[in-house]
């Protein structure tokens, strides 16, 4: 492992695959629930009482979307078959879904917004399973800048927060317990070392609280009135099935919500890959599909009790991040641990009363640590000039548009006002410059064969031909070959079962790039991934090699780069073979 990647992982304390101490795991999984209540209880109370809803319904809505997020947080943290990523992923009502839920509930009824909830939820499991079909738009330049562009959306009602207090409180109370937890927490984080860093969100919570309660401002009495065990009267609404002028209407904007709240659920999920390792491995899609469809399971709940959608929260990777703890455990606590305070409402008063200032005041280092996490998730791919312009272009118009400076007399009147959330104009930008690139590309060559050693000379032919038709030597075209014949022979090594692979086909998509041959083999294959397993040739002995090793080492050596994106329904290696005398 390099330098580098050693100081990359040397914060990490605990992986995805290691046994976290349960005091340790519910510690956090408490300091993660203070910081997620807020969010879930009060978006579809704010929604619901803006559209009049009864007191007896809003109790009901509320709950339901606490145990959906409590249930999904579970599945994305055990990964149950394709449903899950196997890491600590949170979920909460999105706000920008605020606006098209309460028009939803205006125009038909909470019936009418649990069929469009509902429906959701079918768009994720689709988006889930067929994810390679988008893996030239998904990227990681787009991922990333909707992570950097998410703080930039939610920062301006964070920042609201911090003077959010009732009349009649003295005036030093809010910014001196917002300061309290900015303080300790971020002085704790930057100086402490061992266990005591992994209590820091919850310390500065503790002393912004305790600043607050010296003025008043934390509510003891709201804890104090509220019941120890509490069950919602069941209030289902029902479906809207008469798919009505309503219901066309609100559907596109019920699936751009879905589309955005995926993209940043795909985000997070590349991101908490990143981080989550103190060796870098390459992204495995297979947990970004599962995490996508925990998602869906979430929707499909929150439409079947007819409350708001839920979408991605941040806060779980801000946290491994703070933390350096990646276990899934976690998850599995604050999944529970969401779903039991349901049903108790005294517990969930206590973090309820937790005043505003203190919560943005911590909100505002977790939105700073995604930032930056979307600046890695970037840069890791490879900043080149195009991606560049992507990410410097999409990332100021998003948050020109947040701001309401960008041509704001079209803006409020276009698709109800949605581009005036930076988020989505910044994601909508980056999608759009990205499929340009795309579209504009050098025709590719294809070739479909049977997935076998029977290819390889078909394979050879139209490397052969793809190198004359780019105008390369025999030095080019000798090297294309030995990446073609390494490639498959690699790509086989993964797959033993030889009756298995007799049914499977092998697509491989060529193109020019900058002077590069870019070779696309799309096969399905075996578990392990041949990204890593070239990363770690470096730190096997030699007198370890196998045959199956020799071809990795020829293939990195032959290959600028290697990159292996695995799916459920497919995996795709793309290798960029280099001109070696750099002919355009």
């Amino acid at each position: 492992m390099s330098t580098h990647a050693s100081r990359l992982g040397s914060s990490i304390r605990y992986q995805p695959d290691e046994k976290l101490p349960a005091a340790l795991a519910l510690g956090l999984a408490l300091q993660l629930a203070a910081l997620l209540l807020p969010g879930i209880v009060l978006i579809p109370t704010t929604m619901f009482q803006a559209v009049g809803a009864t007191d007896v319904f809003l109790l009901w809505a509320v709950s339901a979307s606490v145990i959906a997020c409590g249930v999904t947080t579970l599945l994305q943290a055990v990964r149950v078959g394709p449903v899950g990523a196997g890491y600590i992923l949170t979920t909460g009502p999105p706000g920008i879904a605020i606006a098209v839920s309460a028009m939803a509930v205006a125009v038909g009824g909470p019936a009418l917004l649990a069929t469009m909830v509902f429906i959701m939820a079918l768009f994720q499991f689709v988006f889930s399973a067929r994810l390679s079909l988008f893996r030239r738009l998904l990227t990681p330049t787009i991922t990333g800048t909707v992570l950097m562009l998410t703080p930039v959306t939610v920062m301006p009602i964070i920042f609201n927060q911090l003077k959010n207090v009732p009349d009649g409180t003295p005036a030093l109370a809010a910014p001196l317990s917002a300061l309290a937890t900015l303080l300790v927490a971020v002085g704790i984080m930057l100086k402490a070392t061992g266990s005591l860093r992994l209590w820091a969100p919850g310390i500065g919570i503790a002393a912004g609280s305790a600043i607050a309660g010296v003025f008043g401002l934390y509510d003891i009495d709201r804890v104090a009135e509220a019941s120890w065990i509490g069950l919602p009267r069941a209030e289902w609404p029902g479906f809207d099935l008469n798919f009505g002028t309503a219901f066309w209407g609100l559907l596109p904007a019920f699936l751009f919500i879905a589309l955005l709240c995926t993209v940043q659920t795909i985000s997070s999920a590349v991101s908490i890959q990143r981080l989550s390792w103190r060796r870098p491995r390459a992204v495995d899609f297979r947990a970004v599909q599962g995490a996508v469809a925990a998602d869906g399971v979430g929707n499909l709940l929150s439409g079947l009790a007819g409350t708001m959608a839920n979408g991605f929260r941040p806060t779980g990777a801000a946290m491994a991040e703070l933390t350096g703890i990646n276990s899934p455990s976690v998850g599995v606590v604050l999944g529970a641990l969401l779903i039991t305070l349901a049903f108790l409402p005294k517990v969930l008063a206590v973090f309820l009363a937790i005043p505003n200032p203190v919560i943005a005041a911590f909100i505002t280092i977790t939105m700073a640590t995604i930032f930056i996490l979307g600046i890695k998730i970037v840069v890791q791919d490879g900043l080149d000039y195009r991606r560049g312009l992507i990410v410097g272009v999409a990332f100021w118009l998003g948050v020109g548009f947040q701001n309401g400076v960008i041509f704001p007399e079209y803006v409020l009147e276009f698709a109800e006002g949605l581009l005036r959330n930076g988020m989505i104009a910044g994601g909508l930008v980056a999608i759009v410059m990205t499929l340009f690139v795309e579209l504009t590309k050098p025709r590719r060559s294809r070739l479909e064969v049977e997935f076998g050693l029977s290819a390889l000379q078909k394979i050879r032919d139209f490397l052969g031909v793809f190198a004359s038709r780019n105008g390369w030597d025999t030095t080019m075209a000798g090297r294309l070959d030995a990446v073609g014949e390494e490639a498959l022979l690699t790509l086989l090594g993964q797959d033993e079962a030889e009756e298995e692979r007799q049914r499977q086909r092998l697509l491989l998509v060529a193109h020019k790039e900058d002077g590069a041959a870019i070779l696309e083999f799309v096969a399905s294959m075996g578990d392990e991934n041949l990204q890593d397993q070239i990363a770690l040739l470096s730190e096997q002995p030699a007198e370890d090699l196998i045959e199956r090793e020799v071809s990795l080492r020829l293939l990195r050596h032959l290959a600028s780069s290697v990159r292996h994106q695995q799916y459920h329904d497919v995996d795709i290696v793309t290798v960029r073979v280099a001109s070696p005398d750099g002919q355009m």
